[in-house]
């Protein structure tokens, strides 16, 4: 019987490589998507497509030559980027950047691998509970903020436009988790937030797709 089929974006560092070595102990075959590779990566031995900016079509076309014929059991947007804005130092071109990444980005990849999908796929997209409205009570990071406020909205419509195809979407908080975007500041490792991703993601079904969970099972507030 083949293994089934992972892509992660964003795999070459963090919550990323993780998530690839989730999946490798859980006997997936795994296809590692990212910009540019790494020597932890690499050392997995898992698949790797390279030099792809989540920004750009051309890279799109790219990943479909690579995975045509591939069929992907499960798709997961991790790729992300992270700057702070306050009222103060608003820079529009940081802003911008981090829609691009954070909210076009996941929707640029999910689009361009529709193909590959087939019934009873899964998808799912890591967010931030920073997209939350109503978690909200500190104000500033901008672009982070309404960036993945942007990629939240996204995955309902996603929900939707692919329940007829029973190919479920999970909105994932990963948690307060000790990267480099985040300075190693956080409350969890990365491996522990892949962990409970995997978990988020084996429980989900077509019955709560486009659900908003933090990775330890809290449904979050939009």
């Amino acid at each position: 019987m083949d293994k089934k089929i992972t892509v992660v974006t964003g795999s070459n560092r963090g919550i990323g490589l993780e998530l690839c070595k989730v999946y490798l102990e859980a006997d997936y075959q795994v296809i590692g998507v990212c910009r540019q590779s790494s020597t932890d990566l690499e050392e997995l031995g898992v698949q790797i497509v390279s030099g792809i900016e989540v920004t750009e079509a051309s890279s799109m076309e790219k990943l479909q030559k690579e995975l045509q014929g591939v069929t992907i059991d499960i798709l997961i947007n991790n790729a992300g980027l992270l700057s702070n804005e306050t009222l103060n130092d608003l820079d529009f071109g940081r802003i911008e950047k981090q829609f691009a990444v954070n909210a076009m980005g996941p929707l640029r990849v999910t689009h361009a691998l529709l193909a590959n999908l087939r019934e009873g796929s899964k998808l799912a997209l890591i967010t931030s509970r920073m997209g939350s409205i109503a978690d909200n009570t500190s104000g500033s990071r901008y672009g982070y903020r309404m960036s993945k406020a942007a990629l939240n909205a996204a995955g309902m419509s996603l929900a939707q436009d692919l329940k007829h195809r029973n190919i479920p979407v999970a909105i994932l908080h990963p948690g307060f988790v000790k990267t480099g975007m985040t300075g190693y500041q956080g409350d969890i490792l990365p491996k522990e937030a892949a962990k409970r991703l995997y978990q988020r993601i084996e429980e989900l079904t077509i019955e709560n797709t486009g659900s908003f969970w933090h990775s330890n099972g809290q449904r979050l507030e939009w």
